[in-house]
């Protein structure tokens, strides 16, 4: 006998506390808790907000959409200017590890796979070197490692030494 398939939701904002909890969760798998500032507050603005930037999926045990959520995705919207076209950037995927195996982590991320299609074509992420697990699971599903780019962030002092050097006037959203 089968088994049901997974049910996936968009998130609303009443999962909010649901989502950071799973994000707490990450963070802790990812030996970053230390990192997590994020809020509630925080967010419900940054998915539901006036102006979103992001948005969330939960996964659901087979029959289970009025239970807890077993696991999340949360993406936004990118752009390449070589391709021409919008993507998604999926910045977190989580499952919770009892439910590990079950074909969750592919249904997040086979959903989150289709809104790319839809809106664009590509979808990228990125995962820490030492994640086996999930480098083992991106391979199996065809994802190709992208070697030749590096990742960089600037943030802190060094974000506002960098913020106050101007050759010219910034204007922000056209102002004049």
């Amino acid at each position: 006998m089968s088994r049901p398939p997974v049910q996936i939701r968009k998130a609303s904002e009443p999962d909010v506390p649901v989502i950071l909890s799973f994000i707490r969760k990450l963070a802790e798998y990812e030996r970053m808790s230390h990192e997590v500032a994020s809020t509630e507050a925080d967010l419900r603005d940054a998915l539901f907000g006036t102006r979103p930037v992001a948005e969330a999926l939960l996964a659901y045990s087979p029959g289970h959409f009025n239970g807890e959520p077993v696991g999340f995705a949360l993406y936004f919207e990118t752009y390449s200017t070589f391709r021409g076209r919008r993507g998604i950037f999926l910045e977190d995927l989580f499952v919770e590890p009892e439910h590990r195996g079950q074909g969750f982590g592919l249904a997040l991320l086979a959903a989150v796979a289709r809104l790319a299609q839809e809106r664009g074509g590509w979808l990228q992420w990125l995962v820490l070197d030492w994640n086996e697990p999930a480098v083992a699971f991106y391979q199996r599903l065809g994802a190709a490692r992208i070697e030749e780019w590096h990742s960089y962030r600037l943030e802190g002092d060094a974000l506002t030494r960098l913020a106050v050097v101007s050759a010219a006037p910034f204007r922000p959203e056209g102002a004049l």
